[in-house]
């Protein structure tokens, strides 16, 4: 994993362990895939290591839905994932 993905990692997992502290319940969080192409079949890069950063802190993906859109480089995919709780 690269110094991007770390990056983007670590920002989720703080947000995980905030709601998580503050009693949240659920946790709804945007994240936006590394790959140039969204057209070509394979890995989200950078996208599995958010969502396990976020579970770690005590939360599971309950729902996901994606979105395409231009990001400053291109075409990007946008993951918007709700997490609950872990009980």
């Amino acid at each position: 994993m690269g110094f991007i993905n770390n990056a983007k990692a670590d920002v989720a997992t703080k947000a995980a362990a905030d709601a998580y502290q503050a009693g949240r319940q659920i946790l709804t969080f945007k994240i936006i895939e590394a790959n140039t192409s969204h057209r070509a079949t394979g890995l989200m890069t950078g996208v599995g290591e958010q969502i396990e950063a976020i579970e770690a802190q005590g939360w599971f993906l309950a729902n996901m839905a994606a979105a395409e859109g231009k990001a400053l480089s291109g075409d990007r995919t946008a993951l918007v994932c709700l997490f609950r709780r872990r009980q």
